[in-house]
């Protein structure tokens, strides 16, 4: 069985963040493992609390799963402090991890800011290198490319300005008044546009960690990135067709929406 690793911050509701990692590769046939780099007390409506780890043990979480049971694909989210950055960089070139996809978590969708202003120069300087393909929304894209982004052309610019720079894929995600659900991979000098129906379900949260990490299980199930991202889109538009509606505000996804068998009924 291919093995995932999810290195990110807990979320107390269960929709995004290590808990929906979890899930998504669990549901897209990996084993999944996890290095906690926060707790967070969150849920639906926002983030009202957020308890770093330490470095040291960061450090341990990720030594434990690396000389145990090798990953074969990692995935990196939340990380809120340069501390905690540097030490995943520092580990990750150690064991020589690949593929490595990093989804630049900076605000949640709640609106809550999840990174310190000087952690984002940390993560420009040691994790974009190391990346094998990062997945930023159009905000994210902005602050990594120093650009505005208004239409597709401008998505097409900023993501290779991001490959070109940290030399790295890029899959810059639609969305935000931008197109209809539409991502645009840049990887090898060549544009890719992975075209999506927006569907019409308020409850979104976590949608960005589950994507990151549906591309990492396929990834680690030795599919190539083009179609890792494919099958990741339809993973996510099944999650979000089947209109699970929880909580107060921006709920969660239903990530076993193709769960069957004896032990899901």
């Amino acid at each position: 069985m291919k093995t995932a690793l999810t290195i990110a911050g807990s979320d107390s509701s269960g929709g995004a963040g290590i808990q929906a990692d979890i899930k998504t590769m669990t549901m897209n046939g990996v084993f999944a493992m996890s290095a906690i780099t926060a707790l967070t007390a969150q849920n639906t409506v926002g983030v009202t609390g957020i308890m770093d780890v330490t470095p040291e043990f960061l450090e341990k979480q990720l030594d434990a799963v690396f000389t145990d049971i090798r990953p074969d694909a990692v995935k990196i989210g939340m990380v809120s402090s340069s501390a905690l950055i540097q030490k995943i960089g520092e580990k990750l070139r150690q064991y020589h991890a690949e593929p490595v996809v990093l989804d630049p978590v900076m605000v949640s969708t709640s609106g809550s800011r999840l990174i310190a202003e000087d952690a984002i120069e940390t993560l420009k300087r040691e994790l974009l290198p190391v990346a094998s393909v990062i997945t930023p929304n159009i905000p994210e894209a902005e602050v990594l490319s120093g650009m505005r982004i208004e239409n597709e052309t401008d998505m097409a610019a900023a993501a290779e300005r991001i490959g070109e720079t940290y030399h790295c894929a890029v899959l810059c995600k639609g969305g935000h008044s931008i197109n209809d659900a539409n991502d645009l991979l840049y990887a090898d000098g060549q544009y890719r546009w992975f075209y999506g129906k927006r569907i019409h379900n308020p409850n979104t949260h976590g949608t960005g960690c589950t994507l990151s990490s549906a591309i990492a299980a396929n990834l680690a199930k030795g599919y190539d990135l083009p179609m890792s991202v494919k099958r990741a889109k339809d993973y996510i538009s099944g999650a979000l067709s089947a209109m699970l509606d929880l909580g107060h505000g921006s709920g969660p996804m239903n990530h076993a929406f193709d769960l069957k068998g004896e032990f899901s009924k």
